[in-house]
């Protein structure tokens, strides 16, 4: 059954992709031969297979089970944890961090996901809006996306100007150590996808009834400005990975791996009460790594 769509957004689009140009119509069931076949391997992913349902699962359950102490440690503790969630659109921001907190406590685990700003936030310091969300002590919270809005969705997209996208990209790195100096873990992360990795994900959208609402006309702009956001990543990752304040890339995808990366990572790298090593396994360097360089 097909869900409603504007016929605005429904129109086929020609997209250059891989270097070819391509008739894409995302309201056709029908998801093209050139699609199907490659978008797991898009963009050099390094695995010609999705990771197997049980293996995942288990591993999953594993890493579940360590958040859990990780966050029975922060209640003792009162250590505070931040994880940034960035990405194209369809990139399984919302997903990993759903994985994320399926069983720690909602009291004092939270998702922060801002609507645009409202005209009282636009007069405001850029940053204000998002400090109102940090952790209080022994508070895990996630950001499915963050201030980062500011160093590739805005201009991309003409949000900001270029005097605003570039103020940002020097004051980041003070505001960051700034939070990391007051003893904040923060984390940061970019789920990297193909680009027909993407359009396949735009096209499971579009045709599932559960899911057709997260379809909208930032994403079809969006598939016309793919090296657009490219060149933006590029320099917000060069402009603010720091030494205090590091980007993880995360080659995304396979959902399942990705979101084991992410978990690992984070286990990982914090020294909580009753960490099991050998439950959170070791990483997988093929698809997790740190900076622009991983993704060269």
């Amino acid at each position: 059954m097909n869900v409603p769509l504007d016929k605005d957004l429904a129109e086929p689009v020609k997209l250059k992709v891989d270097g070819k140009e391509r008739v894409f119509d995302i309201d056709d069931p029908k998801l093209p031969d050139w699609i199907e076949d490659n978008a797991l391997t898009d963009g050099g992913y390094p695995y010609e297979d999705r990771m197997g349902k049980k293996k995942y699962e288990k591993q999953l359950e594993d890493l579940q089970l360590e958040l859990v102490k990780l966050q029975a440690w922060q209640k003792k503790s009162g250590h505070r944890i931040m994880a940034l969630f960035e990405g194209r659109d369809a990139a399984g921001k919302g997903g990993t961090i759903s994985r994320i907190r399926a069983y720690m406590n909602p009291r004092t685990a939270r998702n922060v996901a801002l609507p645009k700003p409202s005209e009282t936030e636009m007069g405001q310091w850029y940053f204000q809006r998002y400090v109102a969300h940090f952790p209080t002590s022994g508070e895990f919270v996630t950001f499915d996306r963050s201030w980062y809005n500011r160093g590739v969705v805005e201009p991309v997209m003409g949000f900001c100007t270029p005097d605003q996208h570039e103020r940002f990209l020097e004051e980041v790195p003070n505001f960051e150590e700034a939070i990391v100096n007051d003893g904040i873990s923060l984390f940061k992360f970019w789920l990297n996808i193909g680009q027909i990795t993407q359009l396949e994900r735009f096209h499971d959208r579009r045709h599932s009834r559960l899911k057709y609402w997260k379809f909208s006309p930032i994403d079809i702009q969006g598939m016309f400005k793919w090296d657009d956001y490219t060149r933006y990543r590029d320099i917000m990752l060069e402009r603010t990975h720091t030494a205090h304040a590091p980007w993880t890339i995360v080659k995304a995808n396979d959902k399942r791996r990705a979101r084991i990366a992410v978990i690992r990572r984070i286990l990982l790298s914090i020294d909580y009460d009753g960490r099991d090593m050998d439950g959170i396994g070791k990483e997988d360097d093929k698809i997790i790594g740190n900076g622009l360089d991983f993704l060269k």
